[in-house]
């Protein structure tokens, strides 16, 4: 709506048009006046009718203007802070990632300056489908003869490789205190069965003086008294020869006590056998604790027989038999025993087995054993027992073979060479030689971990050279420096950098395949006879000796890895 003026009504004007349209209309002054009251009302109301609706229409363009107005600031003010937004973000992100590119390249140039070291995942070796051992032979049965009786060695019937019969006489003993304790227990006895035979006499005198008063007492010739006094006297006297009876069968033990020390005079010889040691000789003070000699320790009872005293030789002694020269005697009796003797018709192998293959050995499993003396040629043998539990210092398993020798062609202590073929192990965890050191008196290597240096602390196994054995504190997977200076401290930041593994028939780790000890005597004194983690590829040594060898190398492997490790860590350092 608009304001038009020239729409305005007035009576005049309203007067007019109704005379034009009736012009021969008469109105008296009073209908004028009422009709112009009546027009004047009727253009006020359309006048206010007019104002309403201006207002309205006013009212209706101000609310609409402002809400334009709205509108329009609302998109000036998200149209600024976009623009701020995006200013903000332009002026704080581009100098960020500048800087982020700056301190990315820093990084790559500080990693590029870290010192590079060379790692080596650690994983257990490949082991072969073959398990071949060291050990040694002993005697499925052995006595060691000692002494019962104290005295001096008046005969001596065997000698060493005798062989012997059950029961059979091996030596005597003079004893004359024995003998003397004999003929004394006789005598004593002797006394014992006279006083015994004194009491029974006065026993039956004591009866029949009992039995005349009893009839008399009846009789009234004597008084009761009297009677029950006789009959406490033969009762006693029944408790005196008893008495002496017991004396006698005391007695009589202990002369059979003494009789049978008298017996242990006579050496005899428990079973069939043979003579391997024999530590006396006539004039030897010898007694219950033993002869005047230093025995040797049987070898089925020796510990370490399996894997160490295979191949050691022999020193005269006074029987030419012993391990060890016999001490002369001091004068009083000295532990040991007075001979040895060993059956050999059935003979056992005492090999150790590494922990990766002990539960695959089996009681009754096949085994082939490789002497010297056989040229290389197979003796089968039979698994018969196994310790089913493992040394902590060695971390194997005593395991016995039996193999049948009626022959005789095998003798106790030869070294041998024992081969499970039906073994499935699990390898060992090895390292490089170079990775293991001495940190505070702890033999340990060190690991790599984010790129940060780590020392840890291991237990070693058996030293292949080249590599060590791992028995504890490392993990598959870890990365290992392989070689270690006085440089490598941890904590350390490095780059490290993967070995190429040099494959697993280079000799590290004890992974080489072994196979069948080849014939030919040199091949037995060599120690490229080894089991299979990996011994000594190429330590010579003399026909014999080679587990004598074995077993020096086993028991200084660790005092080996700390000098060199102490000698390399000085050269470093110069």
């Amino acid at each position: 709506m608009s304001d038009d003026l020239s729409q305005r009504v007035y009576p005049e004007d309203e007067h007019l048009r109704q005379l034009q349209k009736d012009p021969d209309r008469r109105m008296t002054r009073a209908e004028w006046e009422r009709e112009e009251s009546q027009a004047r009302q009727a253009a006020h109301k359309k006048h206010e009718k007019v104002q309403h609706d201006r207002d309205v229409q006013q009212e209706y363009d101000r609310k609409h203007r402002s809400k334009h107005r709205n509108w329009k600031k609302i998109f000036l003010w998200i149209g600024a802070g976009v623009l701020a937004l995006l200013l903000i973000f332009l002026l704080g992100y581009l100098p960020r990632h500048e800087r982020e590119k700056k301190a990315a390249a820093a990084a790559k140039q500080r990693e590029q300056e870290q010192p590079q070291v060379e790692v080596m995942q650690v994983k257990r070796s490949h082991a072969p489908g073959e398990l071949t051992v060291p050990g040694t032979t002993a005697p499925l049965t052995e006595a060691f003869i000692y002494a019962r009786a104290n005295g001096y060695l008046r005969q001596r019937f065997v000698d060493i490789g005798d062989h012997v019969k059950k029961g059979q006489l091996m030596a005597l003993i003079d004893a004359p205190d024995l003998d003397q304790q004999v003929d004394q227990a006789r005598e004593q006895l002797r006394q014992a069965e006279a006083q015994e035979a004194q009491q029974q006499a006065q026993l039956a005198l004591n009866k029949v003086t009992w039995e005349r008063w009893r009839v008399l007492v009846a009789k009234g010739v004597f008084s009761r008294q009297d009677g029950d006094q006789r009959e406490a006297d033969y009762n006693t006297q029944v408790a005196v020869v008893a008495s002496a009876h017991r004396n006698v069968e005391s007695f009589r033990a202990n002369l059979g006590r003494v009789i049978a020390l008298q017996s242990y005079e006579r050496v005899t010889a428990p079973f069939d056998g043979v003579v391997t040691q024999r530590n006396t000789d006539i004039g030897a003070l010898v007694g219950t604790s033993g002869a005047g000699g230093t025995p040797l320790m049987p070898s089925s009872q020796n510990p370490s027989a399996g894997t160490a005293s295979a191949g050691s030789t022999n020193t005269s002694g006074s029987s030419g038999s012993s391990n060890q020269a016999a001490s002369p005697s001091t004068g009083q009796a000295q532990g040991g025993p007075l001979f040895a003797v060993a059956q050999f018709d059935k003979l056992r192998i005492l090999v150790s087995v590494p922990e990766g293959y002990a539960s695959d050995i089996k009681t009754g499993m096949p085994a082939q054993v490789f002497v010297q003396e056989r040229s290389g040629k197979p003796i089968e043998g039979t698994v018969t027992r196994a310790a089913l539990s493992l040394d902590q210092n060695t971390r194997t398993m005593l395991t016995e073979v039996d193999v049948d020798n009626r022959d005789g062609g095998l003798y106790p202590g030869m070294y041998a060479v024992v081969s499970f073929v039906e073994v499935r192990g699990v390898g060992p965890i090895t390292v490089p030689g170079d990775a293991v050191v001495v940190r505070d008196d702890r033999t340990s290597v060190a690991i790599v971990n984010d790129n940060k240096i780590k020392i840890v602390p291991v237990e070693i196994g058996r030293d292949y050279g080249p590599s060590v054995e791992i028995l504890s504190g490392l993990q598959e997977g870890e990365l290992v420096i392989t070689t270690v200076t006085d440089t490598t401290q941890p904590g350390m930041k490095v780059r490290p950098q993967q070995k190429q593994e040099a494959g697993e028939n280079n000799g590290q780790g004890g992974a080489q395949t072994n196979k069948v000890p080849n014939s030919g005597p040199q091949q037995y004194g060599d120690q490229s006879i080894v089991n299979s983690q990996g011994e000594s590829t190429n330590q010579k040594g003399k026909p014999g000796q080679g587990g004598q060898q074995q077993n020096n190398q086993q028991k200084q492997s660790k005092d080996q890895v700390k000098a060199q490790k102490k000698q390399q860590s000085k050269e470093s350092s110069q």
